[in-house]
């Protein structure tokens, strides 16, 4: 059958979804699309093969024309409701999302679209256009750009009352001061955030992302036991959705059980019922950490560290603590195996510890300056020499506490003396 003149029509849809491959079902819907038609049901079934089209589209990885299908629809758009509009428009923005490394080309349609929806005046779709654009910048790392298009945004959206979006750009306000380690400001942002979602009712997805950011930054102040409620919260909400995210959320609940040296925990929680349907290698690395803390073994550690990079050292918010934590370890070891000696090897201590000299000898010094330990490092014979800890003679601070309040009392009497002369 030619399909040079299809009408837009059901029959015509169901010609496409017959189709024998993807790009002769695309071809059938770019010629419905190509009707000129402006019934309403023409409408109504043109909007469902632009659905379709970016669905196939997808499939065949094919973004650019995904692209420039967005340029080809804006006459139509001038036929539509502008809530439709800002329905197909975004819609076809997350489906280009959807295919890897399409960050740039993300970027570029956004601002594409922000420049056509200022020259129509489609505000309610610029901003949320913008608010994905600052989305995507702030994950390219283009921070600066990010935070002045955030901005300007926040200020007209506070004058509109948009409650709903003001709660996503506040959030993503939140993330980005964060990512800049502007630790007030994220918090700030955060509250700012809540208080617009306690006015309205918030999806479940977007309170689960609310009490996500809310632990990050209790864990990063050390306040890992609040920290964990509220990634429980965000795992319940992300579990019930079967949102990815939910395998994060039960990662960040068990570093917040090993950052609290409750590390016996971690294997209980996976093995629960909720944690079985995320086992993988997000959850292996947690469990090896764990294993590793709970022996107290900086071996398995560095082991659990080079063996899941990907989980561990590539998560900027686990990589963190981690480090932390590490650190705790090392000087502890550090610690217990310094305690007998008055002088000791370096290479004696690197060998017990099973560390690179350089790395243990640079972390003596390091613990020497915080005054973890009295102690000096010969590097001429490649020694550690720790002194005693001298202990100061309680007499000579109440001695000076007691001239201090004699010290008074004459004040005090020089000052009566000095009335009475008067």
């Amino acid at each position: 059958m030619s399909t040079s003149h299809l009408p837009a029509t059901t029959d015509s849809i169901a010609q496409a979804l017959e189709a024998k491959n993807p790009s002769e079902a695309i071809s059938i819907y770019y010629i419905i699309l190509e009707n000129p038609s402006s019934s309403p049901e023409s409408l109504r079934i043109k909007e469902q093969a632009i659905t379709n089209l970016s669905d196939l589209l997808r499939q065949e990885n094919r973004a650019e024309e995904l692209r420039s299908l967005l340029t080809k629809l804006r006459p139509f758009f001038a036929l539509i409701p502008k809530a439709k509009t800002a329905k197909i428009v975004r819609g076809i923005i997350d489906t280009v999302a959807k295919i890897p490394g399409t960050s740039d080309l993300q970027i570029s349609l956004c601002k594409e679209m922000v420049l056509w929806t200022r020259a129509e005046k489609r505000t309610f779709l610029r901003q949320r256009v913008e608010a994905r654009l600052a989305a995507l910048l702030m994950e390219n790392k283009e921070y600066s750009e990010a935070l002045n298009l955030l901005s300007g945004l926040i200020k007209e959206v506070r004058r509109l009352d948009d409650k709903l979006l003001l709660v996503d750009i506040d959030l993503l306000e939140s993330k980005l001061h964060f990512s800049l380690r502007n630790l007030p400001k994220a918090k700030a942002a955060l509250t700012a955030a809540r208080t617009a979602a306690n006015a309205i009712y918030v999806p479940p997805a977007q309170q689960g992302t609310i009490d996500l950011q809310s632990g990050i930054l209790h864990a990063e102040e050390k306040d890992y036991k609040t920290a964990y409620s509220y990634f429980f919260e965000a795992f319940e909400a992300f579990n019930a959705l079967e949102d990815p995210r939910a395998v994060f959320s039960l990662k960040y609940m068990l570093l917040c059980k090993i950052m609290v040296s409750q590390a016996d925990d971690v294997a209980g929680i996976i093995s629960s019922k909720a944690g079985l349907q995320y086992v993988g290698p997000e959850l292996d690395a947690m469990k090896a950490v764990a294993d590793a803390h709970a022996k107290r073994s900086l071996k398995l550690f560095e082991t659990a560290l080079r063996d899941f990079k990907a989980q561990l050292g590539e998560d900027p918010i686990v990589h963190r603590h981690l480090s932390s934590l590490y650190d705790t370890l090392l000087e502890q070891n550090l610690c217990r195996l310094i305690e007998p000696f008055s002088r000791v090897e370096i290479a004696h201590i690197a060998d017990l510890i099973e560390l690179p000299i350089d790395h243990v000898e640079k972390k003596l010094s390091q613990m020497i300056l915080d005054k973890k330990f009295a102690g000096t490092l010969d590097q001429g014979a490649g020694c550690l020499v720790i002194f005693e800890d001298l202990k100061t003679d309680a007499i000579y601070p109440a001695t000076l506490e007691t001239i201090s309040n004699i010290g008074k009392v004459v004040d005090s009497l020089y000052v009566r003396s000095a009335k009475i002369m008067a």
